[in-house]
């Protein structure tokens, strides 16, 4: 299949041509026996929509590609989930993010995220546009003692003390109406896929 306003033609030169960075995140994948999809397939997917550089991370659905430069990440987001529609038959729901959204994902994160994974779970909740971090940010609900939470420009940052994990009520979420457009990836993944758009 192929999709004419995102496909990359390597026939052309010049400024018109150029290419970015971007991380697809493919929400619900793989989780619990649902929506199986092998990542060698998922990557056949992209390729042959017509999208360069395509490599996968891990089986939870993170997808780093190339694609035109002109190409606004709304028809993106739309093109990458018509073609997920058809080539694996289920209602995909997709963030897309470019490099320079991932180095501020990374840029952003409060002081210390990450530095003591012994003591806490850390996790960064990334958000399907139009809808903005804060937004989710004000229907998550914590419990104080267990969670922090806060929000950048392009992802919620979650710390919760793993002590006390099953005090957290972040869990609660999944209740509202806002869960269906979110997806979360724990901080090393975060990380990885920001090193690898950035390549």
């Amino acid at each position: 299949m192929q999709f004419p306003h995102v496909a990359l033609d390597r026939r052309r030169a010049g400024p018109l041509n150029r290419e970015m960075r971007y991380v697809a995140l493919l929400r619900g994948i793989n989780v619990g026996g649902n929506n199986i999809i092998k990542m060698v397939d998922l990557r056949r997917a992209f390729e042959e929509a017509g999208y360069g550089d395509v490599t996968t991370y891990i089986q939870s659905g993170n997808v780093v590609f190339s694609a035109p430069t002109k190409t606004t990440k709304a028809k993106l987001t739309s093109a990458i989930e018509a073609m997920l529609d058809e080539a694996f038959g289920y209602a995909s729901r997709v963030v897309i993010l470019s490099a320079k959204e991932m180095a501020r994902v990374i840029d952003e994160a409060p002081p210390r995220f990450g530095a003591d994974p012994t003591k806490y779970r850390y996790d960064a909740v990334f958000v399907k546009e139009p809808l903005t971090p804060r937004e989710v940010l004000a229907q998550i609900p914590t419990n104080p003692e267990v969670d922090v939470v806060s929000a950048g420009s392009h992802a919620v940052y979650f710390r919760r003390l793993i002590a006390k994990a099953t005090q957290s009520k972040t869990a609660k979420v999944v209740v509202q109406a806002v869960y269906k457009s979110i997806t979360v990836r724990n901080w090393n993944t975060t990380r990885k896929l920001a090193e690898m758009t950035a390549s």
